[in-house]
This record gives structure tokens, C-alpha cells and sequence, in this order.
């Protein structure tokens, strides 16, 4: 049956199944994630599901209520109410904007893994790309550097630094590395505000075959921060990707850096991969 109800804010609903003595929680939402199993729920937590549940109501776009107007309205401290908030920007749900507000966040943008560029995927879902020049310079290859591009370590490497921009705001840093003596003449024919890709395809006939690629999470430091424009305790979400043309020789790596609360990725998978 269902458990009574309660004017207490911080009550999470469940369902009590007598026959087997357990909780059932809703299937689709966050709150089974968030309760420990001895059943005691943080505070935060609570105050975090019916954050969630004002967002929907709110809709993108919306500004949240004040700290001191949520507080009251949850019945707890400001300190709980900003650790729920907090988690909540962390996660890309909410934005806050200094001396303004805080408000609610769009949705992600969703990225399939593929060789497409990043020019290509984000016009593909109806969102202008952009890039703002950072680095652009001639470096020699370390023994890993080496290694990925298959060239000595000492040789010439063209390095190429970009923070990424999605209608015109900053979501990524994009460091990537070509062997200086295979792209001789890159740097007369590139646009750095424009696709590398379609620079290497269009104007120097190289066609990307493969890429190994690899994804992890982690804090940008506080240069990237920076760059990027957001606060350096955001999770961030690092793609490392050599690419290769269809003889199996290295065309770049790349280093890319992305704002956890912005972007996901996707992937298709199949039984015999």
C-alpha cells in the first residue's frame, strides 16, 4: 500500500511491498540511487529530488527562487540547500550566472563517437560551432608523442590549441598534434576558425579511416579553467584520440576537453565488437 503522506518537504514517496519487506522506488528517476540501504536519506538529498521536481516545473530558462526563499521553503539551512544546488550545477541541471542568478540549465549536447568532426556534429543538431585560436606553433615530438604519430621522437610536431565553442559559448579545449613533415604546407592553407578536418580532407586530400579513441573524467586545471570560463571543480570529460587514414598511418592525436555539465557522448555498440 502506499505509504501515508506528510507535509514534511523533505519526505521521498516510496511504495511499501509487505510480502517481501522492501521499498520500491520509482523506476525512472534519481532517488534509489540516492538511498543508502539503510534507509536514512541525506538531507541534502532530499532537498536535491524536490529541486528537481521545481525544475521541471520551471522549465529551461527559468530563474531558481533565492537561496534565502528555498531555505524557508524546504525548511533547512542554507548550508543543505547550497550542497543540493551545488550538485545540481555540477551535473549541468542548473547554471549560475555571477550577480545574476541562478538558473535553469538546457539539455546536454549529445555527441555520438564517430569521424566526424566536431564542426560537423554540432550543425548536425542545429548548433553553430565555433573556435577561438589559442595556440599555434611548431614543438618537437616527445617519445610519446612519437610513438602515436610514428615519427622519431625529436621530430617537428605542429600544435594546434583551440577552446571549442557551441553558439558562441565556450564548452571545450581542443589540443591537437600533426607530424610537421608529412603536413609541410598545413599551416599556409589552414583557417584556425574553421574545420581541421575538412582542411586535411578538402585541401590536402587525406581521408580519416580509423581512430582509437579514449574517454575519462577529470578536473581541468586551473589554466583550462580558465580558457574554458568555468569553475575548475566542474568535471570534465577528456577524449584522447589518434586517428589514422586507410594505410594505417597516423594522421593526428588529439586531446579534447569538454564540459561535463554540457556535453555526453553515445555509442553503438554490437556482439561482435
Amino acid at each position: 500500500m502506499f505509504a501515508s503522506k506528510t507535509d514534511n518537504p523533505l519526505r521521498v514517496p516510496s511504495v511499501i511491498v509487505r510480502a517481501e519487506q522492501r521499498t520500491v522506488h520509482q523506476a525512472d528517476g534519481p532517488v534509489r540511487a540516492g538511498i543508502p540501504e539503510h534507509g536514512r536519506i541525506p538531507r541534502y538529498y532530499a532537498v536535491k529530488v524536490r529541486l528537481l521536481e521545481l525544475i521541471e516545473e520551471l522549465g529551461q530558462g527559468a530563474v531558481l527562487p533565492t537561496e534565502r526563499e528555498l531555505a524557508e521553503r524546504f525548511d533547512v539551512s542554507r548550508v543543505t540547500l547550497r550542497q543540493a544546488v551545488t550538485e545540481l550545477v555540477l551535473e549541468g541541471k542548473l547554471s549560475r550566472r555571477q550577480g545574476s542568478g541562478t538558473y535553469v540549465a538546457g539539455p546536454k549536447i549529445v555527441q555520438r563517437l564517430s569521424l566526424v568532426s566536431y564542426t560537423e556534429r554540432l550543425r548536425r543538431k542545429g548548433i553553430e560551432p565555433g573556435r577561438n585560436l589559442i595556440t599555434l606553433e611548431t614543438l618537437h615530438a616527445g617519445e610519446d608523442l612519437a610513438g602515436d604519430l610514428d615519427i622519431e621522437p625529436g621530430a617537428d610536431v605542429i600544435h594546434i590549441e583551440r577552446v571549442l565553442l557551441a553558439d558562441g559559448e565556450r564548452v571545450g579545449l581542443e589540443s591537437t598534434y600533426l607530424a610537421a613533415q608529412r603536413f609541410p604546407t598545413l599551416l599556409e592553407v589552414f583557417d584556425p576558425s574553421s574545420s581541421l578536418y575538412a582542411c586535411l580532407s578538402d585541401k590536402l586530400g587525406v581521408v580519416f579511416a580509423e581512430a582509437n579513441e579514449r574517454i575519462e573524467t577529470v578536473l581541468a586545471t586551473p589554466r583550462e579553467a580558465l580558457l574554458i570560463g568555468t569553475n575548475p571543480a566542474l568535471p570534465m570529460l577528456l577524449l584522447h584520440r589518434v586517428s589514422t587514414d586507410a594505410g594505417g598511418r597516423p594522421i593526428e592525436r588529439v586531446r579534447s576537453l569538454f564540459r561535463g555539465d554540457r556535453f555526453s557522448f553515445t555509442t553503438h555498440m554490437r556482439a561482435d565488437d
